[in-house]
């Protein structure tokens, strides 16, 4: 190998020990993430890298913003950091940290709404939830879909009931697109409403259709549905009522109270479930007008009066047995 040669050669090791030895030192000068335990770590809007790195050093997550900053520059890309709020966790590097900002995956936190739930009773678990920022008044009945929604550490309520809102429209179209020409009712709204009654007259899924057929038997032909839980809902908003019905109730007369007004209540008396609507747009087909408790939490229904008092009497000595009579 010639002289000329062995120096080139020379040369070029001793630049790539150069680049090495440069990059170990950046590496050094940028300084390391000091994570002790799992950490929430929140990012405001419009906050830069340098503003970040300040927090997470003041904040005992990095030993030096300013390396950070450095690694940032020399080795992270050109994505910008996300606001919210992140999980860091002990092991993570810069780079990794860098990386999480810059994606976005920020802690996500859930809150749920079981069927059924009315809106009050939505409003209070919304209000109750200190996570989430901004007053919002109690939203209209039937308008919220129960699931369970991810929201943000400083997300609005009003954004968090919108996205509920949303999804009860969503789910009413998409039912009301597959309704079958059993249902009782013309329009989305009073699906909606006779929904709300099916979810409250049932603890047992496997019963819904056929209670959404009582009660769409008893709309075709004009009885009274005479739904208990209609002569509640004025009563307490859709908060549990705590004792019996009375005889004064059941009497009274308002837009409500299927004991006395022919035809569906004149809004939802809860946020029903999607089975619950699906089982009113696609009824099961029954002849039956009455039913009554069964014990088990379900029900017996019954096609005629004479099944449905001996039904009730059934019923009753079931109570006696329980010494509830």
């Amino acid at each position: 190998m010639s002289r000329t040669r062995l120096i080139g050669k020379g040369l070029w090791l001793g630049l790539v020990a150069l680049a090495l030895a440069g990059l170990a030192f950046a590496w050094v000068l940028t300084g390391s993430s000091t994570i002790a335990k799992e950490t929430s770590f929140t990012i405001p809007a419009g906050a830069s890298v340098s503003s970040v790195a300040d927090k997470l050093e003041a904040e005992g997550l990095i030993s030096s913003a300013a390396g950070f900053v450095l690694q940032a520059r020399i080795f992270g890309s050109d994505a910008p950091i996300q606001a919210g709020e992140f999980l860091l966790t002990p092991g993570m590097s810069q780079g990794e940290i860098l990386a999480a900002f810059q994606s976005g995956d920020v802690i996500r936190r859930f809150v749920t709404i079981p069927e059924g739930m009315p809106s009050i009773l939505v409003w209070e678990r919304l209000m109750a939830e200190p996570l989430l920022t901004g007053d919002v008044p109690v939203p209209p009945e039937g308008s919220i879909l129960p699931d369970t929604y991810a929201f943000e550490r400083g997300q609005s309520r009003a954004s968090l009931v919108q996205q509920m809102q949303s999804a009860m429209d969503n789910a009413l179209a998409e039912e009301w697109a597959k309704r079958s020409p059993r249902i009782a009712v013309d329009t989305m709204r009073d699906a909606l409403i006779l929904a709300a009654i099916v979810e409250k007259e049932t603890g047992k899924p496997e019963e819904r259709r056929m209670v959404a057929g009582l009660y769409s038997n008893r709309v075709r032909t004009g009885m009274k549905l005479q739904a208990d839980p209609t002569i509640i809902y004025p009563v307490t908003k859709g908060k549990p009522l705590g004792r019996r019905i009375r005889q004064s109730e059941i009497a009274a007369v308002n837009g409500y109270n299927t004991y006395t007004r022919v035809g569906l209540p004149e809004g939802p008396i809860t946020n029903p479930g999607r089975d619950s609507i699906a089982a009113v747009m696609n009824p099961e087909n029954t002849g039956a007008l009455f039913m009554v408790a069964d014990g088990t939490g379900g029900h017996w229904f019954a096609s005629t009066l004479e099944e449905h008092n001996a039904n009730v009497a059934k019923w009753y000595a079931i109570r006696r047995e329980r010494g509830e009579m």
